[in-house]
């Protein structure tokens, strides 16, 4: 993963950094707990990444949410994508127990644990499935992400560099 996200950045840096860590923290899997090692390792300040990072993560958040539950509808209805689709619809709702008994909570501690197969899109695509308002979906998702970012700062630039600037 760390291999496919350094090319995708190698790939797109050509347009600069800052875009590149962009689009890259808007890619399902990778996000922002993908971006924010990644601006690490290629040395650029944490607020800037912490902040590119979470803007490219969230954007993508209120069309999943909006869009979710018709296109997976649409998904299952096509011949090619309609076994995919469904096992992917499977998985994420087993993963939404936590979410559906403690509601926007559950959401917001979903989207913060970095760990693979957690996250913005997930968290979204649950939420759309599950039928959850576009408000507090966005508010859990958003808490989320911040959380998230948090600690992927904190991980990929230790302590000591996430406190530099206070």
């Amino acid at each position: 993963m760390q291999q496919l996200t350094q090319q995708l950045f190698e790939f797109l840096s050509g347009a600069g950094r800052e875009l590149a860590l962009f689009i890259v923290s808007m890619v399902p899997l990778i996000e922002l707990r993908g971006s924010i090692p990644l601006g690490a390792l290629f040395g650029m300040d944490w607020p800037t990444v912490f902040v590119i990072s979470v803007v490219g993560n969230l954007l993508p958040v209120p069309f999943i949410v909006l869009f979710g539950r018709p296109l997976f509808r649409w998904l299952k209805s096509t011949r090619l994508l309609s076994g995919l689709s469904t096992r992917i619809e499977n998985r994420l709702m087993a993963k939404s127990d936590k979410v559906t008994r403690y509601e926007s909570i559950g959401l917001c501690l979903f989207v913060a644990v970095p760990l693979p197969g957690t996250g913005a899109w997930s968290g979204a695509a649950i939420a759309a499935l599950l039928g959850m308002r576009m408000r507090p979906a966005l508010l859990s998702i958003t808490l989320g992400v911040l959380i998230a970012g948090v600690i992927m700062t904190v991980g990929s630039y230790g302590l000591l560099g996430f406190l530099n600037l206070f």
